[in-house]
């Protein structure tokens, strides 16, 4: 199922959560809308999901108009951060639930039933807990069976928020991969929130990147880690170095020294932004150089604490480097960013 969502706006109070969203969310497509707490990313999926309602703008469901549907005319799936499990029903009956409630006339049978959810159980590979309770569950099994007792109606729409923001990293880590697998098995349009950038980058085709009821950037993972669009999605997305500089026709100054590095379309006050493991140590000057203050090794590479002067002001950056060309502390060094950005601030 396509979704379109238009001119988007809501407020609460005189806070706005959403401004002006624009967003097309293809079918079939896995999509992330990714962005730190009170962008208004969880505001939009629960647009989406009927639970909420815009004070303006235009939601549809391959071309229909879906604010004139309930949450439960909608055809959606919705996945809670905690699970949301019944706590006083087996495994089995948690899923079952959603086929249990339908009316009598679209309702299946008793026998139809257990098979669609033997079927899920298996789909999400713990049919051998089906017996259990969820406090029985690790937190890893519970959102499966979340997922599973969403899919057990066949929503056309499934949504989740912050489906890995309970699990800890080994986890999560697991986790992520098997949605991406399963959401490719099951083919059905998926969104999801978080506000961890490595969620949104490993599983998602899209990566919508929200800050302050605005949408910041659209793209591919490898787009928005890349290319970033603004100054906010350098800084949220990924390790970033930040020094403050200046331009002033074409040329960038780092206080009273000059960089020999480009900054087309930017004048004035403005920071460097370069990714952390972009910012090389080596020969090459660019006119940038610091005072290596700590180092320590995390396997392949190190990582240092470097002081610059900046603008009259020492500024602490962090750096990752290959530890072949190993750093001593005390010692003065050459920096030479690989890839950057200038935004004005």
């Amino acid at each position: 199922m396509t979704i379109e969502l238009t001119n988007i706006t809501k407020r609460f109070g005189a806070f706005a959560a959403l401004d002006g969203v624009d967003l097309r969310i293809a079918d079939g497509e896995l999509l992330a809308l990714l962005g730190p707490s009170g962008s208004g990313k969880t505001t939009l999926l629960r647009i989406i999901a009927g639970l909420d309602w815009p004070d303006g703008g235009d939601v549809s469901f391959d071309g229909e108009n879906a604010l004139a549907r309930g949450a439960g005319e909608r055809q959606v799936g919705f996945v809670f951060q905690h699970y949301a499990l019944f706590r006083h029903m087996t495994v089995f009956e948690n899923v079952a639930f959603g086929l249990r409630v339908k009316p009598r006339a679209i309702r299946k049978d008793e026998a139809g039933i257990r098979a669609r959810v033997k079927e899920l159980l298996d789909l999400v590979q713990l049919d051998w807990l089906a017996d259990r309770y969820p406090t029985q569950l690790s937190g890893g099994q519970r959102q499966r069976i979340a997922l599973a007792r969403a899919l057990a109606t066949e929503p056309r729409i499934l949504l989740l928020d912050e489906p890995f923001g309970a699990l800890d990293a080994k986890v999560r880590k697991e986790l992520r991969r098997w949605l991406r697998s399963l959401h490719e098995e099951i083919n059905v349009t998926s969104v999801f929130v978080t506000h961890d950038q490595e969620d949104a980058l490993e599983v998602a085709n899209r990566v919508v990147v929200m800050d302050k009821g605005k949408i910041e950037q659209i793209g591919t993972p490898g787009e928005v880690y890349d290319y970033p669009a603004t100054a906010f999605v350098h800084g949220f997305i990924g390790e970033s170095v930040v020094l403050p500089v200046n331009v002033t026709e074409g040329r960038v100054w780092i206080g009273n020294q000059p960089l020999n590095i480009a900054a087309p379309n930017v004048g004035g006050p403005s920071k460097l932004y370069v990714r952390r493991h972009d910012m090389q140590v080596g020969s090459e000057s660019i006119g940038l150089r610091g005072a290596v203050r700590h180092v320590r090794s995390f396997g392949a590479i190190q990582r240092a604490d470097i002081a610059v002067c900046a603008g009259g002001n020492e500024t602490v950056i962090e750096i990752d480097t290959p530890r072949d060309h190993a750093l001593r502390t005390g010692e003065t060094v050459e920096l030479h960013p690989r890839r950057y950005r200038i935004f004005a601030d």
